[in-house]
């Protein structure tokens, strides 16, 4: 009898992690994103698919703390890591603070950047070598990764500003 062979990419692995505090087990194949097994595996649809080539930022999520684009993150990359997606950053320093001063600040307006641009904003924030405030400029050049087509990146840098201060 002749064994049948699977596609080495069909198969599924079971990674196991911490997506917004809780501890989570994505049974997908080795090719699926990150930013698809969260989106399709567990129904996180903060973290959006705007170009899936890395360039806009809409996927952006943390791991460990530090930002990626999630739509070129392999999901069985991050076996064992904290992955945080906008819907557990109000958990997080500065977290809530950002969520209310984009609001506050007009740091958004069709909405669908605004989850990656929180989670890069945290991580920016955390990646400074200072304890100044970053200028207006640092922001811009911080932020530079997420786009966003409506062009609120006025009420973005306010959001930041006001938080970072």
């Amino acid at each position: 009898m002749a064994e049948t062979m699977l596609d080495p990419a069909s198969r599924s692995s079971e990674t196991k992690m911490r997506v917004n505090g809780e501890p989570v087990v994505l049974d997908v194949p080795p090719q699926v994103s990150l930013l698809d097994g969260l989106r399709d595996r567990l129904g996180l649809t903060g973290p959006k698919k705007g170009c899936d080539q890395g360039a806009c930022g809409a996927c952006t999520v943390l791991a460990d703390g530090e930002r990626i684009v999630s739509c070129l993150a392999l999901a069985v990359q991050y076996e064992g890591r904290e992955i945080t997606t906008i819907e557990g950053v109000a958990s997080l320093p500065d977290g809530a603070a950002l969520q209310r001063e984009f609001i506050r600040r007009d740091g958004f307006q069709c909405g669908f950047c605004t989850s990656g641009q929180i989670c890069s904003a945290i991580g920016m924030l955390a990646e400074r070598d200072s304890d100044a405030p970053p200028t207006r400029d640092e922001i811009r050049e911080g932020m530079s990764g997420n786009l966003c087509r409506c062009g609120a990146y006025n009420g973005i840098v306010d959001a930041i500003e006001e938080v970072a201060t």
